[in-house]
């Protein structure tokens, strides 16, 4: 499994009202830890754990990337969690 650390941002007020978590969680086979966040009406940023499948992990960043946020790839995991 892949765990990649990402910090996601708005860019414009309506982005902090999009629900783009759920989004990551329904639409790909992924789970996401939040490690912070903070959300106002006008403005919002998280940094947040996706793991799963490094193709699918791939995918939702791909796709976050879509949405016109800005993404930024904090730290990455992408080992199958054995220690050889």
């Amino acid at each position: 499994m892949a765990v990649i650390t990402v910090h996601i941002s708005t860019r414009t007020p309506e982005q902090a009202r999009e629900p783009i978590l759920y989004r990551l969680g329904k639409d790909f086979r992924v789970v996401y830890n939040i490690r912070r966040a903070q959300i106002t009406e006008g403005s919002g940023f998280a940094e947040v754990d996706i793991e799963g499948p490094l193709e699918e992990v791939q995918r939702a960043i791909s796709w976050l990337h879509t949405t016109g946020l800005t993404v930024d790839a904090r730290q990455r995991s992408v080992g199958d969690g054995s220690n050889l």
